[in-house]
């Protein structure tokens, strides 16, 4: 960036404001100056919709985590009981169709899940677990593990992604230190892990300051508005397959509070397995 030698002012007595006229001063902004401007926002407008998506991912992976520790058993159950109800039908009535269905129930079953697996944080050496206890007895159940990160590391992670996001490189090697960087953010974000993110906050105020870049061409400027526009396109398509998986739509039902719907699903689980159950019995004894 060339210097500018300072004029010294120069005031017209009696002018309006008496204001001061500098040599050189008043002069038309670069058209150039202007697109970077748009290129500077464009850049931290993508950051924050790549922050949205990831915080979204990591949403879904974690409730898709839980969702799979805390309810798989109980779909387990309740297929193994809809490939019974078929089977004693099919055994009543001999009916061709029935024993169709019931091959065909049959092989949707995974194998059945042993009572400890079933009931993994429920029963332990002591017996019933206390949430066990509670649920028989209407206590309140202690909340579940949360399947987001704490609002603390959220802001860590925002944070950090903001200050170091390769999309502000100007050069590759800049770019290759700040990937490497973000992918280990990311991993700690993930993890929740509040200590390492604090670490890496640290190890990244600590490191170079990358240097102010010169604005560029036009040409290179529009290149760049290009590719951002392009990124941001991959990850509008990201973010859509996220929102429309099952697990996406699960949890945008209940943003502010997946634990809650974890416990919803489960006890609309339980109601099925005991009407599976019922119905089994009914379908046994008319045998």
């Amino acid at each position: 960036m060339s210097e500018q030698t300072e004029q010294p002012e120069q005031t017209v007595p009696g002018g309006s404001g008496d204001s001061a006229v500098t040599g050189g001063e008043r002069a038309e902004e670069r058209p150039e100056a202007r697109l970077e401007r748009a290129v500077r926002a464009a850049e931290q407008a993508l950051i924050e919709f790549e922050i949205a998506v990831e915080t979204f991912r990591v949403e879904v992976e974690n409730f898709s985590r839980l969702h799979h520790q805390k309810l798989g058993p109980m779909y387990t159950r309740l297929d193994e009981l809809d490939a019974l109800i078929a089977e004693a039908k099919a055994a009543r009535t001999g009916d061709a169709d029935d024993l169709r269905r019931a091959r065909d129930a049959r092989s949707l079953v995974m194998p059945m899940p042993g009572v400890d697996e079933l009931f993994h944080d429920w029963l332990g050496s002591e017996g019933i677990s206390d949430d066990a206890a509670a649920m028989l007895t209407e206590r309140p159940v202690r909340p579940p593990e949360r399947v987001r990160p704490s609002e603390e590391v959220r802001r860590l992670y925002r944070e950090l992604v903001r200050q170091a996001h390769p999309d502000l490189a100007q050069e590759e090697g800049e770019r290759e230190r700040r990937d490497a960087f973000i992918a280990r953010v990311n991993a700690a974000y993930g993890r929740g892990d509040e200590g390492l993110l604090r670490e890496l906050a640290e190890e990244w105020a600590a490191g170079p300051v990358p240097e102010a870049a010169a604005p560029g061409e036009s040409e290179e400027l529009y290149a760049r508005l290009e590719w951002l526009a392009r990124r941001k396109e991959l990850l509008s398509l990201v973010a859509k397959e996220l929102e429309e998986s099952a697990i996406g739509s699960m949890l945008r039902m209940a943003p502010d509070d997946p634990d809650r719907l974890l416990e919803e699903i489960a006890e609309q689980l339980l109601a099925q397995v005991s009407e599976r159950e019922a119905e089994l019995a009914a379908e046994l004894a008319a045998e």
